[in-house]
């Protein structure tokens, strides 16, 4: 999908960001159909990785050889990303390790700059909205609202705490779109707590545009309905 925005630098025109999110590697999630979506990543060529959080399912025994497999994701401008609630609840720590390991810079609470062809744009994140606390300060404090930020947050319900118009586009996952769904219409029962106009795709508040990814796996049971498993591939346009 096509991001427009008029802060674009014109050197980013049809940049390739991959957003990955919500993979819960463990007991549904096999290790063949992790390294099938690896392959599938790399194929795509993108310029960026973003993973959204929520890595494993069930177990801390699963971080490390996830994080083994994740490290052959690369890109030009890098592979980024932010911790979910499942993270915090299997270990922590050690997903943070295994991550600098594997090579993935950690944006929780951290921003940095992207430069090309002496143009920037700014990534940002921020801590789980339920297992840690978010700080916006290092994604806003030396931009301006004619600079292109883009914030990572595991659970979209943070949008709402956004009160400057500084962000341009926020990626998010955790809902899995519902996953168990009414012809995609209604979740009528969800083992998350997010907020019914954040479950998925993209919507517009006053101050800035979130995208929902369905993410790729499942909890509780290995099951999903209406709420298919994404990987978003997002370009950013100029207006």
């Amino acid at each position: 999908m096509d991001f427009i925005n008029r802060d674009l630098p014109s050197s980013y025109e049809g940049f390739k960001i991959v957003f990955i999110t919500d993979i819960h590697y463990g007991p549904f999630f096999s290790l063949p159909r992790l390294q099938n979506l690896v392959e599938k990543v790399k194929v795509l060529n993108p310029d960026l990785i973003i993973l959204g959080g929520d890595y494993v399912y069930k177990s801390q025994k699963y971080i490390e050889p996830c994080f083994e497999v994740l490290k052959e994701l690369k890109a030009p401008w890098g592979v980024f990303g932010v911790l979910g609630n499942h993270d915090h609840w299997e270990n922590a720590n050690l997903t943070r390790k295994s991550m600098k390991n594997a090579g993935i810079k950690l944006l929780d609470n951290q921003a940095e700059w992207l430069e090309k062809e002496g143009e920037r744009i700014k990534i940002g994140g921020v801590g789980d909205f339920y297992e840690d606390f978010q700080n916006l300060k290092p994604t806003v404090q030396d931009v301006v609202e004619e600079d292109l930020v883009i914030l990572i947050s595991h659970n979209p319900d943070f949008v709402d705490e956004i009160k400057s118009r500084k962000i341009d586009l926020v990626l998010s996952g955790h809902t899995h779109g519902g996953q168990v769904t009414v012809f995609g219409l209604w979740a009528p029962f969800s083992p998350f707590t997010y907020k019914p106009k954040f479950r998925t795709g993209v919507i517009e508040t006053e101050n800035t545009v979130v995208m929902v990814s369905n993410g790729i796996g499942t909890v509780f049971l290995p099951l999903r309905f209406f709420a298919r498993p994404q990987v978003m591939i997002i370009y950013l346009r100029k207006e």
